[in-house]
């Protein structure tokens, strides 16, 4: 075996050579002929690394390879699934019943229509050369050319002299709502920050902090809490259970279990439960209107009804998702000691599910600016803001004054909020205090939610427009309730975005002679997104999703203000918001293990009315199995916009339009997504 190679004394010998340069370390044979000079040459150690990256450059490349590789992968086989699943809605859709059209929809498929004969028509002149050299009217006319030139040329000139002024005037109204819109936005930010430097905070007179045995329960008001509900399978428990632990006198408080159930099964069950809770001792009593008029608005008139409702002061109102904090009432009521002008106190919104899916998350970046900034600020600057419908405190003698509850629209929370600051009430709104519910997690319940929440204030601007007039507020009252409060946020908001974004845009890219700015179509919407995604920062990664979709959710509240301001039949449509539940089992344990020192005390329910529970809740079990099976479904408009919005990027790309042709291809991915039921909640 040969020996191996002393390489310590060969990097010894190399340093040597190259520190005494010309000097050699043994004679020359000229000096010394005995001595024999033998030379050693190996390769230097930054050699031996230059060698080794030479030879790890392959696997290098080849691991850039199988890195693309798996990339084109993942994206074909997304795009397969995607594919897929469309092909599953598409059939779905078709075995469904028939839908009629509505007339947006109508609308947009003529839109459609010409789009795609218009976009035919640009691609054969961008072939023939016409865009480079345009024809005229007289040059097609003077020579012997072919019809489809001669059409082109009069087209161009009908485009530029009678299609494009007047699109050009709409374009310059909506930058001007949408530079109002954006005023407007900037202002409540700055509010915010206001608020959020100086400390501002509303004050309470009383602190009920201090433990209910030690004080006189005859210091604590008279509060009756509501939970309005109907079909509310998934959720009931909860919500009743969180009320009923509420930390105030057992005396000086009574629940309302308002159920307008159709179903006998729920009614069962909610029956059972409040029972359960009556036998600890809670003041709790169950309603089931046999008329189910009104909806939740007619629910709350009946409840108000009753004769035993004059001996309480503040009503407390829940939906029945909403878990408050058994504190809430310690937290909200002193607030109206020592301010009998004040007629409502709301609390802020926490949301059990938002980081559930991508849907759940845009929808927490939206209430997160509505409660923190929004309602915050009007409510620190003019003691008015709408009701939220839920997780708020009324003062009786307010809601009787200003005429209790109305059946008139959808949104009668916003209803009663008007006609109380008519009538000279305050509002206080608490952001430390929240409450918890769920978010909707499909794309179907959102929508319907959207749809009644823009149709509503519709109606009510129509109804209200006259009484506001002859109200006897202030003309500074009467203009913010009338040009920011319905116009700006409830009217012109949908009705630019989605004209700007969904019509005017494409359009612009057939009709080039009138230009969108790009600044309108990117920078100023890019800085409105990052103002409404501050109060949610974490969310600070899905800016441009939020973006997208907001541009599409204009579609649903575009149609929504249409159909509440003419009066059109959809706008009267109440469909309650499905609700999953998922925040039971946490919420459930807690509230037990806050109640279990009282229950070990005095405990009333018998063992065989905890085996009758067990049984209620297998018959839950056994019910939510054969409940309605859910499924996706196809959304038409959505999806026809979509093909619009692409059919102008192509439009777009031939005029090498870079910041229009990015923004119609994304949003138009997004119509797609949206359209396909690709967002939120997926059903296998």
């Amino acid at each position: 075996m040969s020996r191996p190679p002393n390489q310590e004394f060969q990097e010894w010998w190399n340093k040597q050579q190259s520190a005494n340069g010309s000097e050699d370390l043994f004679p020359s044979s000229s000096e010394n002929s005995s001595f024999l000079t033998v030379e050693i040459c190996s390769p230097t150690v930054a050699e031996k690394e230059r060698t080794r990256s030479a030879r790890q450059l392959s696997w290098i490349y080849l691991l850039k390879f199988q890195q693309i590789a798996n990339s084109i992968a993942f994206l074909t086989n997304g795009f397969i699934s995607i594919v897929r699943t469309a092909n599953r809605r598409i059939v779905t859709s078709n075995s469904a019943p028939p839908r009629s059209d509505s007339r947006l929809y109508r609308v947009i498929k003529v839109f459609l229509t010409v789009s795609v004969i218009l976009l035919v028509f640009e691609l054969v002149a961008y072939f023939r050369g016409w865009h480079f050299s345009p024809p005229t009217v007289e040059s097609a006319s003077a020579e012997v050319v072919d019809l489809a030139e001669y059409v082109y040329a009069n087209w161009l000139d009908i485009r530029a002299n009678y299609l494009a002024p007047p699109l050009e005037s709409l374009i310059n109204m909506c930058i001007v709502l949408f530079l109002i819109q954006s005023v407007d936005r900037v202002v409540l930010v700055l509010g915010c920050f206001w608020i959020k430097f100086r400390g501002l905070k509303p004050l309470a007179e009383i602190d009920y902090s201090s433990d209910v045995e030690n004080l006189n329960t005859e210091d604590y008001p008279m509060v009756l809490l509501q939970i309005p509900m109907c079909n509310e399978r998934e959720v009931y428990q909860q919500s009743i259970a969180a009320v009923c632990v509420q930390d105030w006198p057992k005396d000086r408080m009574l629940v309302q279990i308002l159920d307008d159930s159709d179903d006998l099964g729920v009614q069962g069950l909610i029956k059972a439960e409040v029972q359960k809770w009556q036998q600890r001792g809670v003041h709790i009593i169950y309603r089931h209107r046999l008329i189910r008029t009104g909806y939740k608005a007619g629910n709350l008139k009946s409840a108000m009804s009753c004769d035993y409702v004059k001996n309480y002061e503040f009503v407390a109102i829940f939906d029945a998702d909403f878990q408050p904090t058994p504190d809430f009432l310690k937290n909200t009521v002193p607030y109206f000691k020592g301010h009998d002008d004040v007629a409502l106190v709301q609390t802020r919104w926490a949301f059990v599910n938002k980081d559930e899916n991508l849907l759940t998350r845009l929808q927490n970046i939206n209430l997160a600016f509505h409660f923190e900034v929004e309602q915050q600020v009007n409510g620190w600057f003019i003691n008015f803001f709408g009701f939220n419908g839920t997780a708020g405190v009324w003062r009786i003698e307010a809601l009787e004054e200003c005429g209790g509850w109305l059946e008139r629209t959808t949104v009668e929370d916003m209803d009663i909020a008007v006609r109380a600051h008519l009538c000279g009430w305050k509002f206080i709104y608490v952001n430390d205090v929240k409450c918890l519910c769920e978010l909707p997690e499909s794309y179907e319940t959102y929508k319907k939610q959207q749809h009644r929440w823009h149709s509503g204030p519709m109606q009510l601007f129509r109804l209200c427009f006259s009484d506001i007039l002859r109200s006897k507020v202030s003309w500074l009252k009467k203009a913010n309730l009338i040009f920011l409060f319905f116009l700006l946020r409830k009217l012109i908001l949908p009705f630019y975005s989605f004209t700007l974004f969904c019509i005017i845009l494409p359009l612009t890219m057939f009709l080039p002679e009138a230009q969108l700015p790009a600044w309108v179509v990117c920078y100023v919407p890019g800085l409105m997104s990052v103002l409404n995604i501050l109060p949610a920062p974490q969310s600070f990664p899905f800016i441009v999703p939020y973006l997208l979709f907001e541009n599409t959710m204009s579609v649903t509240k575009f149609n929504a203000m249409i159909s509440g301001l003419f009066q059109l039949g959809s706008s009267y449509e109440w469909i309650v918001t499905k609700k999953s539940g998922r925040s039971s089992e946490a919420d459930l344990v807690a509230m037990v293990e806050y109640e279990s020192e009282s229950l070990l005390k005095k405990s009333t329910v018998s063992r065989s009315s905890s085996e009758s529970g067990l049984a209620e809740l297998n018959k839950l079990e056994m019910t939510k199995k054969m409940g309605k099976r859910k499924r996706n479904r196809l959304y038409r408009k959505e999806l026809a916009l979509a093909f619009i919005l692409l059919t102008a990027s192509v439009r777009s790309l031939l005029s090498a339009q870079g910041i229009h042709f990015y923004f119609l291809l994304f949003q138009g991915f997004t119509f797609l997504v949206v359209g396909l039921d690709l967002i939120g909640e997926q059903v296998s």
